[in-house]
Formats: structure tokens, C-alpha cells, sequence
């Protein structure tokens, strides 16, 4: 086959091999499509299982990981 064949090839879904005197070496398969979104069935059953988040500890959480004074746009 050649170069564009096989690029053809794993466009459709195909996946290869890739050997070199007869040693597999490394596979040639084709990317898996991102979802630009999460459908709200999906998204209700994620939150149904989420750990519950205190609010009143979250923020405070959140302030001694991010220091937000680097992201402050205003600070410039």
C-alpha cells in the first residue's frame, strides 16, 4: 500500500502495525473524535454521582491553591 492509501485507510476508521524487519514497533490508529458537548441525560447522571462539595469550605479551598492576585487584571 502506499503512503496515502493507508492514510486513507485509518481516516475510515482502520488501524495498522507498523513492523520493521518483522518487529512490531508501533501501531497506526486513527484519532478518537472529541464531543464538542455532553447531553443534559449525561450531564444529570455525572452529577448524581459527584461528591457533594461544602460550600462554605470551597471557597477557602479554592484561595490557598490559586493565587489569585497572578490572574488579577487589574493589578497590572
Amino acid at each position: 500500500m502506499r503512503s496515502r492509501e493507508i492514510l486513507d485507510a485509518v481516516e475510515r476508521g482502520e488501524s495498522f502495525t507498523v513492523t520493521r524487519d518483522g518487529h512490531e514497533i508501533g501501531e497506526l490508529i486513527p484519532l478518537r473524535k472529541r464531543r464538542r458537548f455532553v447531553t443534559r441525560s449525561e450531564f444529570a447522571a455525572m452529577s448524581r454521582s459527584a461528591p457533594a462539595i461544602a460550600l462554605d469550605r470551597f471557597r477557602p479551598d479554592q484561595e490557598a491553591v490559586v493565587d489569585s492576585a497572578l490572574d488579577d487584571p487589574y493589578a497590572r
